[in-house]
């Protein structure tokens, strides 16, 4: 017998005039069980959330997840995928935990079982979708830096003059660039690059 868990989520319960909950758990909840009562399903647990799906914690999502790491049930279900996940990177990263612990996904709404061909479709396309939006996040983020500098925008932290001057003094003292970095705490990249830099602008400051 397939033992599964049930999972429900409300954003915050509404109420009607007479300030009576019209949308509740129990809503969906009734709905899993009469699914899980026609397949024959054992149920092993039910867990539910009033929280957006944005939330970053959320309990009963979090107690689900232990108790599928624990192999207690073999598969989830829900109603719909947005009351699991808040975007497509949080339902692939969900679904791909859930596929190592040996759980699979039911959708009662969406006719989605992640143990079915479509259902295996769906976790590669989610995973293509994923994989192309990291891809332009990071497009517009190297476009982004380089109108930036074809602007003449220094980007990252602003040097303080204070820590060159620390530098200078320590690297005067002898020190390598490496006893430097770990006295300021910068790599002795980065020290090298603020030597550089000072160098220039007393060239410049003589020149002027």
């Amino acid at each position: 017998m397939v033992r599964v868990a049930l999972y429900a989520r409300v954003s915050r319960p509404d109420k009607n005039q007479n300030g009576e909950k019209k949308q509740t758990n129990e809503n969906q909840l009734l709905k899993l069980r009469a699914f899980a009562t026609a397949r024959a399903y054992a149920i092993i647990g039910e867990y539910s959330d009033e929280a957006s799906g944005a939330s970053p914690h959320r309990e009963g999502l979090e107690r689900m997840l232990k108790d599928a790491y624990a192999h207690r049930f073999d598969a989830i279900l829900i109603v719909r995928l947005d009351r699991l996940a808040r975007s497509t990177r949080h339902l692939l990263n969900l679904l791909s935990d859930l596929q190592g612990y040996g759980v699979d996904l039911v959708c009662s709404d969406q006719e989605i079982d992640t143990k079915s061909p479509a259902g295996k479709l769906l976790f590669t396309v989610l995973g293509a979708v994923a994989e192309l939006e990291r891809e332009l996040i990071s497009e517009r983020t190297k476009d982004g830096l380089a109108r930036a500098r074809a602007h003449g925008k220094r980007l990252g932290r602003p040097p303080k003059p204070e820590l060159a001057e620390q530098i200078a003094e320590l690297r005067a003292q002898g020190l390598s660039l490496r006893q430097i970095g770990e006295k300021v705490g910068l790599s002795h990249q980065a020290v090298k690059q603020r030597l550089r830099r000072a160098r220039v602008q007393n060239r410049v400051g003589k020149a002027g």
